[in-house]
């Protein structure tokens, strides 16, 4: 409240008391102020910040309006080699062990306690039914011979995994459990396939004598990226009795390239194991073609997991 003015001087506002001054700093009806303010400053400061904050709004729009120009919907601005996700792809198993142990990998369980085994059960059809579930939009049945028309994807048919199914317990009670194997998804990548004349030195044998026979038998079915599940030790290699590749040893090349068109599902591999129980096993599980390179520290193009079988 201003101070009364005396002759030539100031007089101090007369004292009040704490709720009496509040009382005169919400309503002075002496100066028609309110909160200290009269109606024209409150005014004033309630138009400049409306004129403030719309041009502020305004610009900000006009920015994400010219940035939204650059993107498109259906596929990402920077691809491949010039994108962060890069052109290597990675693999990932299912299932996964549970959320508690988010960072393990370990794939343990005892085959004669269905309550023990069922977990591993259940998420794994869970995970397959998340394919059943997906719409079947532009989806059709492809071959080698009849790859997907231009706007149209490959299904995947679940019961090709057999005897990786539900109905077998995806083989965890009989302690040859079923792991299916699936590649990240990369928007326009391509493999490029190896041919019986250029395969790698450090390719696994029984992958070789795998891929000779299918050139001899069906050379036309050879196109795959190739899939290999091998024991990382010694002792990890003598452990591992058997393992059998449904429906096939690897992703056929009609499923890629990804062009993120509607009702596009990625490719899966179930490997079925045959392990000696009580004995903890590191896997490590490779996809091959001549554009995927494998880093085991950054575990690029394969994919590590421990398997125990009590």
């Amino acid at each position: 409240m201003a101070d009364k003015k005396i002759g030539e001087y100031y007089a101090p506002p007369p004292k009040m008391g704490k709720w009496e001054g509040f009382r005169k700093f919400i309503w002075n009806s002496e100066t028609s102020q309110c909160l200290g303010r009269t109606g024209s400053s409150w005014a004033k400061i309630l138009l400049f910040y409306i004129i403030f904050y719309a041009a502020l709004t305004g610009f900000f729009a006009a920015v994400f309006a010219v940035f939204y120009q650059t993107l498109e919907a259906d596929k990402p601005k920077w691809m491949l080699d010039n994108g962060l996700i890069g052109s290597n792809p990675g693999l990932g198993f299912r299932p996964m062990p549970p959320e508690a142990n988010v960072e393990s990998t370990l794939v343990w369980y005892e085959s004669s306690k269905k309550e023990n085994y069922m977990y591993w059960v259940e998420e794994t059809e869970r995970f397959l039914r998340s394919y059943d579930d997906l719409p079947k939009k532009n989806q059709v049945n492809c071959s080698f011979e009849h790859p997907p028309p231009e706007g149209k994807v490959c299904g995947v048919e679940v019961s090709s995994f057999a005897p990786c199914t539900l109905d077998n317990n995806f083989g965890y009670h009989v302690a040859r459990p079923c792991i299916f194997l699936k590649l990240n998804k990369i928007y326009n990548w391509e493999p490029q396939i190896y041919d019986l004349a250029n395969l790698p030195k450090d390719m696994p044998e029984g992958l070789k004598q795998h891929i000779k026979e299918k050139q001899s038998l069906r050379p036309n079915e050879t196109a795959v990226v190739w899939v290999s599940c091998e024991g990382e030790n010694p002792a990890d290699v003598e452990n591992i009795k058997s393992r059998d590749y449904y429906p096939r040893m690897g992703f056929p090349s009609f499923y890629f390239p990804f062009k993120n068109i509607e009702g596009y599902i990625p490719p899966i591999v179930a490997v079925q194991f045959t392990v000696e129980t009580g004995v903890l096993i590191n896997i490590e599980c490779k996809a091959w073609a001549r554009n995927i390179k494998h880093d085991r520290s950054d575990r690029r193009g394969s994919v590590h997991f421990e398997l125990m079988v009590d």
